[in-house]
């Protein structure tokens, strides 16, 4: 499999294996299909395993053990990450050690290679403070510079990171102002799709802009991890869940029929055309995959062999989404 660059971790595979099919957040799968899927990954030249306790209540975590049994294969790197919300200050430091702990005691490993801030950044005194999911998922810009980021520094020089990163998808104010400062994160986790769309991922009004995230971590030698490469779903050819018909996710794939419509003419399914898609983007070190099983994780090591797409194809891809910055 090509490589990217990924930061501090160097090279990478251009395919990380993402947590939340493992921890069965995406359609019907189970234990034992999640453990061979991760082996099979492993197998086919996957390098960077993407985990949290929040896929599936640990259930990743736990499939990694299980697989592996504290043995990584040579050369595999793992991650995980914490959702801090809006902890007070005064324990921000032991809820980001206590989930370090927790999630080596289920992989059975001994050091976590990255280590992100799952929440939301959202800059001091913006409205998404004030949605009703804010105090499980918006951490503070303020907090996380006086007193979470600190601690990241010291998990690192205590070895038991090797790196922390950001999930790019609070405010992108906040995160491009992070990605700016200093100590800067090592990676920081954005949203690479056609759409540009973070689907129920966004918790403020303006618009999310994805590109110019990556852009500004490209400028600060941040390493950019792409996540969302389907909008969990809406970039395929049929959303494998029950949902409601307002949710953002089904909004945009209703929104996406004329990319189906390409992908059937380019004779590829549309995870497979969404999946190269987002390792043609400019800056993408590595696309996360969100595959449930072995027959999807195929289609997307058969797409990432296919090589990015043509500018022409790019373009009408892009083509598809006229609006996709309003």
């Amino acid at each position: 499999m090509d490589l990217g660059h990924l930061g501090p971790l160097g090279p990478v595979s251009r395919l990380t294996l993402g947590g939340g099919g493992l921890g069965q957040l995406w359609g019907q799968t189970d234990r034992a299909e999640c453990v061979a899927t991760l082996r099979a990954a492993v197998d086919g030249g996957i390098d960077l395993i993407d985990l949290a306790y929040r896929y599936g209540n640990g259930e990743a975590e736990l499939v990694l053990g299980e697989a592996f049994e504290g043995r990584l294969p040579g050369g595999v790197r793992v991650t995980s990450k914490c959702l801090l919300g809006n902890t007070p200050a005064a324990e921000i430091e032991d809820r980001l050690r206590q989930s370090v702990h927790d999630s080596l005691a289920r992989m059975q490993l001994e050091r976590l290679d990255l280590f992100f801030l799952h929440s939301n950044v959202a800059p001091d005194g913006h409205p998404m403070q004030q949605h009703p999911d804010a105090g499980a998922r918006m951490t503070a810009y303020s907090d996380f510079v006086a007193t979470a980021r600190p601690c990241f520094e010291s998990l690192v020089a205590e070895g038991l990171i090797g790196a922390w990163g950001l999930t790019g998808i609070g405010h992108p104010d906040a995160i491009i102002r992070l990605l700016g400062e200093r100590p800067a994160p090592s990676v920081v986790q954005c949203i690479a799709n056609a759409m540009d769309s973070p689907g129920a991922l966004k918790f403020y009004d303006e618009p999310a802009r994805p590109r110019t995230v990556i852009a500004a971590a490209q400028a600060n030698h941040v390493g950019v991890m792409g996540i969302r490469a389907v909008q969990a779903g809406a970039l395929t050819d049929a959303i494998d869940r029950d949902l409601p018909d307002d949710h953002a996710e089904v909004r945009d794939f209703n929104a996406a029929g004329a990319y189906r419509a390409l992908a059937a003419e380019l004779g590829m399914s549309a995870a497979v055309l969404g999946h190269r898609y987002a390792l043609s983007m400019d800056g993408v070190d590595t696309v996360v995959l969100g595959v449930k099983n072995r027959a999807e994780l195929a289609d997307c090591i058969a797409a990432a062999d296919a090589g990015p797409l043509p500018a022409e194809i790019v373009n009408r891809v892009d083509g598809c989404f006229p609006d996709r910055d309003a």
